[in-house]
């Protein structure tokens, strides 16, 4: 890609995926609080991603300015970057489904989408500087419909007990034990796992 790119995220699986496809990336993850005003979940999800990378790029911004400022450098032009910032929500019919805070959480969450269709949805932000300062902004966001096969309240006791439901929005990971229950996905599967790989890849690919 030839420029610095940050990824805005502490998730394990979006590491996971930009590493799987080769991009040289570093991670600093945004301390933002997640307070959205939208209630369409594509504006939802564009707009908590660009909160996270908005907020680490103009933190490391500050402290490459800073930097240089003490090395007698001030006229210099900051580094040319492009940060990564990405939020996943599932959605059944309406309702966000978040990360369940415990396991009661997530056996109510589990237990209305087995049987059922719901959405995932991931919104990404891409925000550049160049070399002037001057800043760029790519927003997207990517909808995949994932079928569950009905479950039994033994069924989705026994998967939470696995442990790999509390950290992941709606209770699920499609890429663990989850799988034996996906019925079917129309559209991304990279998606579900929090990162719309290959459109994300397209669009770096133009800068």
């Amino acid at each position: 890609m030839g420029k610095r790119i940050i990824l805005a995220s502490g998730s394990p699986r979006r590491s996971e995926l930009l590493t799987q496809i080769g991009i040289p990336f570093e991670v600093i993850t945004s301390q933002q609080e997640e307070i959205y005003k939208s209630c369409n979940p594509c504006e939802i999800v564009q707009e908590l991603a660009q909160m996270k990378a908005r907020h680490v790029a103009r933190g490391l911004r500050v402290k490459e300015k800073e930097g240089k400022k003490t090395a007698g450098q001030e006229n210099q032009l900051v580094e040319d970057l492009i940060v990564i910032g990405a939020d996943t929500i599932v959605v059944l019919e309406g309702e966000i489904l978040e990360k369940p805070l415990d396991a009661e959480e997530a056996f109510s969450m589990i237990s209305k989408l087995q049987g059922r269709l719901h959405q995932v949805y991931t919104g990404v932000a891409l925000i550049r500087y160049d070399t002037q300062g001057k800043e760029q902004l790519n927003l997207f966001t990517e909808e995949t419909k994932v079928y569950v096969h009905p479950m039994s309240d033994q069924e989705i006791r026994e998967y939470i007990a696995q442990g790999e439901c509390f950290d992941k929005a709606g209770g699920y990971g499609i890429q663990g034990k989850f799988a034996a229950f996906i019925e079917r996905i129309e559209g991304d599967y990279y998606n579900v796992m929090g990162l719309p790989l290959s459109r994300v890849y397209q669009e770096l690919k133009r800068w």
